[in-house]
């Protein structure tokens, strides 16, 4: 009792109360103790107290459908469960300590009476009801929008899937049947032309589309120049529509030296034929290539939103996860809006990063926070910097950019709740606030910002085991 008549005072809500009226709550009040991941409370349940907590912390989460979402983290010097105690309902979410916790509690009917004696206490009390209720409500929200986008991006995965798959198998069947006509054709060859000359355009068919395959690049004045130079060429030598011709020869690394060359060997209507296969098989491999890089394209973006809505991965168990991967898909998934905006990403990765138990999806949502925040502070044009590093008992991710930097003087309100500069439609204020819980709450980690003009740094502390950096 003597105790907390020391610690009352300095609870807020008391604080305008004198030492007489502070041991008239102390006298109606219990004192509860709490072990680390001992429930207080459960979602469901009847309100039956409301609580302050003196020493420790409490987890607030909320379970929907199968997963657990964790909400909100209180410490010592708050207080909460007014809400279901003034609106006559259950509680909303479930109440955890997440260490040694003491709790003053007061029951439902004393703490009415309270309200009731000391308007001080009153006043605050109300004051924090509709912020709390809305806070609650909108994260509660905001989660449920990110478990369902998760689910949906599972599913586009899934269905994409498939076409893909059956792309990728008619790209193989290509690359196998190609040769095959190209072999019916060479017969066909062989009875117009001497072996020697044969194994010539063999070996010169060869070459044209290992360097197309190679994207042996030039200026496009160049490139230019060249087809024009082999359009006059092909017409002077009476082979028509040559301007058809000119660009997949040119790709194919054929100059007019070349074409002399061969024209020396064949007759007018042979050469016509033989450029002719030649730029067939030349576009054919040029497209081919495209349909390959197109379809291994897809399959990546298909494998980044996979792994990033961690699909078929059963809720809430946290599983060992490669933060370079998580990170990797984040950027795949903003590939477009970096590439819109003209942003360079510079990976400065630590190599035999250790693999950490963790809630990947949710780490993603970080990532995707911070990297998206980022990319709205650069506008147009700029860098940002992804860094990995180990330490001791903690792995640390920095995501930096070197863009304008954030106020100094907002700079300590950047986690609140609903605290937003952008414009009204552009942001919720919810994207910082749930990263901290994500990593502090749910992962027992630490984020922390340093910005100044041209250098803004996210610093993201993640435990190996349970220790929490300094």
């Amino acid at each position: 009792m003597l105790a907390m008549l020391e610690v009352l005072p300095k609870i807020s809500l008391f604080k305008d109360l004198t030492t007489q009226e502070q041991s008239r709550v102390l006298q109606v009040g219990t004192e509860v103790s709490l072990s680390p991941g001992e429930m207080l409370f459960k979602q469901g349940e009847p309100a039956t107290h409301f609580y302050i907590l003196i020493t420790g912390a409490i987890q607030l989460s909320q379970k929907i459908d199968s997963r657990e979402l964790v909400l909100a983290t209180y410490e010592s010097g708050k207080f909460f469960g007014e809400v279901p105690l003034l609106a006559g309902i259950v509680h909303l979410v479930s109440g955890k300590a997440l260490s040694s916790s003491y709790l003053l509690a007061l029951k439902e009917e004393d703490f009415w009476q309270v309200l009731m004696l000391f308007p001080s206490v009153r006043r605050a009390v109300l004051g924090h009801m509709a912020s709390r209720m809305q806070e609650l409500q909108t994260l509660s929200q905001h989660r449920q929008k990110l478990i369902a986008l998760g689910t949906l991006a599972a599913g586009l995965a899934h269905e994409l899937n498939n076409p893909a798959s059956a792309a990728r198998g008619a790209s193989r069947q290509l690359h196998d049947t190609m040769p095959k006509r190209h072999a019916l054709v060479l017969k066909c060859l062989e009875k117009r032309l001497e072996p020697t000359k044969l194994e010539y355009l063999l070996e010169l068919k060869r070459n044209c589309v290992e360097y197309a395959a190679a994207s042996n690049s030039s200026d496009l004045l160049t490139k230019m120049d060249w087809e024009d130079q082999l359009t006059s060429w092909l017409e002077e030598h009476d082979i028509t529509d040559g301007w058809k011709l000119a660009p997949s020869l040119v790709a194919g690394g054929l100059n007019i030296e070349n074409l002399e060359v061969i024209s020396e060997q064949l007759t007018t209507d042979t050469l016509r034929d033989v450029l002719t296969w030649l730029e067939v098989m030349l576009t054919e491999a040029s497209l081919v290539n495209v349909l390959d890089q197109g379809i291994s394209r897809i399959s990546e973006l298909v494998g980044a939103v996979k792994s990033y809505s961690y699909v078929d991965q059963a809720p809430l168990k946290r599983k060992n996860i490669d933060l370079h991967q998580g990170i990797d898909n984040t950027l795949t998934i903003l590939g477009y809006k970096l590439r819109k905006h003209r942003i360079s990403v510079i990976r400065e990765y630590a190599e035999n990063l250790p693999c950490i138990e963790a809630d990947g999806s949710a780490l993603n949502q970080v990532w995707t926070n911070l990297i998206d925040n980022a990319i709205d502070a650069l506008g147009e044009q700029g860098k940002i910097w992804v860094r990995t590093s180990v330490g001791k008992d903690y792995l640390t991710v920095e995501i930096a950019d070197n863009g304008p930097g954030i106020p100094p003087e907002i700079q300590s309100r950047i986690f609140e709740p609903f605290f937003t500069t952008k414009e009204v439609g552009k942001g919720t204020g919810i994207g910082l606030d749930l990263s901290y819980r994500i990593i502090v709450s749910e992962h027992n980690g630490s984020i922390r910002c340093f910005s100044e003009p041209g250098n803004t740094s996210f610093l993201i502390y993640l435990p190996i085991g349970s220790v929490q950096p300094d």
